[in-house]
Formats: C-alpha cells, structure tokens, sequence
C-alpha cells in the first residue's frame, strides 16, 4: 500500500503538480455538480422509470457512464456518448479513406484538424441524439411545442459541448485524460449503489433467517469482482513483444544501427470498443420497440424487447465481441506497413525474411494474440449475466466496460503522474 500510494504524495510535494491535481479535482467536481442541475421541462421520475425497465439496454449504459445524470434528467444526460461516436466514427474513416489516414500523418497540425472535426461531429450527434431523445420520451417531457423542443435539445447538447470542453481543459491544464476520467467517476459513483445492492442482499437473507447464505453470496461477489479487477490489469498491461534486430550502416564517419529492439503487440488492441460495438447493436433494437411501442403484445417485438434475460443473449453477446475485437484489431493495426518500416530501417525479425514473410509472421502472432484478448473481453463481458444466473441478484454493477475503463483510466493517470516526476527528477538532476 505504501508503493501504491507515494507516487501520489511524492506528486503532491511538488507545487507545479499539486497544482494540476488541484485543477483536475476541481473540473471533476464542476462536473458531478452539473450531473444534479436539471433540462427544464423534463420529467426525471419518468428517464429514471425507463432505466429501471431496460436496465441492461442502452440507456442503462448511459446512466451508467454518466454517473447517474441520465436518472436525475440533467443537462448531462447524454453523458460524453456523443464523443465517444464520433471518436470512433472518425477513427475508422481514417482508416477507410485515404485522405484522413494522410492528414492523421501530418503530426500536430493534422491531429489538431482531426481532433476538431471530432468537435464538429460531437456537436451534431450530439443534436441528433437530443432529438432522438426528445421525440421517443413522450412521458418524460411536460409540455410538447417548439419552444420545448428547442430548450430541451439545445440544453442536452449544450451539456455534451461543456462536457467535452471540461475534458480539454484537463488535459490542458490538469493530469491525465479527461475524456477518460470523466467516465471513470463517473463509474466509481456508483460505488454507493453497489454497496446498496449487496447491504440489501444481506438483509434479504436475514429476514428470512438465512443470513449465513446471505453473507456467502456477497463475499463471493466480492471475490469475483477483485478477481475480474486483477484479470484485467494483467491483460490490459500483457503484451507479446517480437524481437527485431537492426543491421550495422555507416552514413559518414558515424555507425548506425547495430542494436536490438521489439515491437509491442498488445494482448487487448482494441479495448473497450467491442463491448461497446456489441452492446449497442444487441440494444438498438429492443429500445426502439420500448420508445416506439412499449405496451406492444406482438409476441416476436417482446421477444426482442426482453432478448437480455434470454439465455441465448450471453452467447451471442460473446460471438458480438469476438467478432469485432478481431474486426476493430486488424483495422488499427496494419502488418505490411509495419514490416516495410522495418525494412526501410535496416531491421529484421531474427529467422524471418524481410518483406511478405516478416508481415505474415506478425499477422500470425496478432491473430494467436488477438484470440487470447477476444475470449477474455467475452468473459468479461457475459460474467455480470452469468453471476446474476448463479446467484439470483439482478442489475450487477460491475460489468466489463466499466471495470476495463476504470482499470485503464486508473493505470494510464499512474502512468501520466509517474512520467511526470521522473521529468522533475531528471530536471533537478541536470540542474
């Protein structure tokens, strides 16, 4: 405990940092307290008797990754989803289209033109989302006319537009990334929810003179959840590291080259974005039946409506993501290019030919990789479901996109902090 925590105080010692964990603090808070101002004109009673019935659907993901605002009708509703799609819209358009894929190459000025672009694709998803939400949330909305249509999804978008910006300006001015830290307390405050749903367990099973099973139940939640939470460290931190050697060259009266390096394959390229993929695509459908036709008795529309307390959801949730890690990780990560960089050089993989051999050589170790990290996000993706088969308890607060963004987040700021102080350390050293 002493090793976790002195990175943090050694931090605090030095005014410059102390300075930017006070700042980032701050911007958090700003932010929990605008999770509690309302969008006037509507109904929270009525979004949070919506979560509760799709609890597991998509607006139960949004509630979740904003901290609860989407309950309580804020001006946060939609949380930082709006970015998020149009991060993940832009990056795969940027492997699509040529142009995009240049730009990003540029270096700064090409990530500055990208980075406002997702801006701009925010905003407007984030109207279009508004809208969505104000035209399917008849009984949440007081008083339908233009006027109310207006406030409602301007002040929702508006909300997301603060949000973003509050993101930038940690970055900017604070530690860590605040997209990302965002959506991490955001999870953590529904810690108390959590300790609310084991206490009621407990106290479930005492009423009925059986308060030793109780107990049981709850200490092996427990133990599943520090279990998953150390799973995931180790997987988000493995890597296969592929040795590649560079030949000795002479440019001038200087020798270079001549030593030996690897390239890092990460077990989990993709993270999070295939739960999301799958989550979203399995959700789509019974949302729009539950905004459209909620007192629907067609057999088949309540069949896709109640599809998550179908047996058969968890299998084909899991093929979802082992689908789309494989199809998100071989978009991101090119091996022809990677093995002509090589080439052009000087490098190689020992025992591996340069060119085709040495790209299907890390095509094969992404691929066996890849499948390790593919069954691992599936379990961790159907294991709130199958713990709620087992055990009986409903609505699991722990699910597999939040702990992999909470342990991500978590370990990239310990990283940042580090980073930091090892920079004040050498500068005092050279000073």
């Amino acid at each position: 405990m002493e090793s976790v925590f002195s990175p943090l105080r050694s931090a605090w010692r030095i005014a410059d940092l102390r300075k930017k964990l006070i700042v980032t603090a701050l911007l958090l808070l700003v932010y929990r307290l605008g999770v509690y101002i309302p969008v006037p004109g509507m109904n929270a009673s009525a979004l949070a008797a919506m979560i509760n019935t799709q609890s597991g659907g998509l607006f139960g993901f949004m509630n979740i990754i904003g901290g609860g605002a989407f309950t309580n009708a804020s001006i946060f509703a939609m949380s930082i989803t709006p970015y998020i799609n149009a991060s993940i819209i832009l990056q795969l358009l940027t492997i699509a289209i040529p142009a995009l894929e240049r730009l990003q190459k540029e270096g700064e000025e090409g990530r500055k033109k990208l980075a406002q672009w997702t801006r701009y694709g925010t905003v407007i998803l984030g109207f279009l989302q508004a809208t969505f939400m104000y035209i399917g949330f008849r009984n949440a909305i007081t008083q339908r006319n233009v006027m109310s249509f207006l406030t409602i999804t301007l002040a929702l978008t508006a909300g997301t537009a603060f949000i973003m910006w509050l993101g930038e300006q940690i970055n900017e001015y604070g530690i860590g990334n605040g997209i990302s830290l965002i959506i991490f307390v955001n999870i953590l405050s529904r810690g108390l929810v959590a300790f609310s749903a084991l206490y009621n367990i407990i106290r479930g099973y005492a009423q009925e003179g059986q308060l030793a099973i109780g107990v049981l139940i709850v200490v092996g939640i427990v133990a599943v959840f520090v279990a998953v939470v150390v799973m995931v460290i180790f997987v988000t931190q493995a890597e296969r590291r592929i040795p590649v050697q560079y030949a000795k060259r002479v440019v001038g009266r200087k020798m270079y080259g001549g030593q030996s390096t690897h390239i890092p394959i990460k077990v989990n390229v993709a993270g999070v974005v295939p739960i999301i993929f799958a989550m979203s695509l399995l959700s789509f459908f019974p949302t729009i039946i539950g905004l459209v036709a909620p007192n629907t008795q067609n057999k088949f529309l309540l069949g896709l409506m109640n599809f998550s307390s179908n047996p058969l959801y968890m299998l084909v949730m899991a093929l979802l993501v082992l689908f789309f890690t494989f199809f998100y990780t071989m978009m991101v990560f090119n091996p022809i290019e990677l093995a002509n960089n090589i080439r052009k050089n000087g490098g190689f993989i020992p025992g591996i030919r340069p060119g085709k051999p040495t790209s299907d050589y890390i095509m094969n170790v992404l691929k066996r990789v890849t499948w390790f990290g593919a069954l691992f996000l599936a379990l961790v993706t159907i294991l709130p479901s199958l713990l709620e088969l087992i055990t009986g308890v409903k609505n699991m607060w722990f699910g597999g996109t939040s702990l992999l963004i909470m342990v991500g987040v978590a370990l990239e700021t310990a990283k940042q902090i580090e980073s930091q102080l090892m920079m004040r350390h050498y500068k005092g050293f050279l000073e």
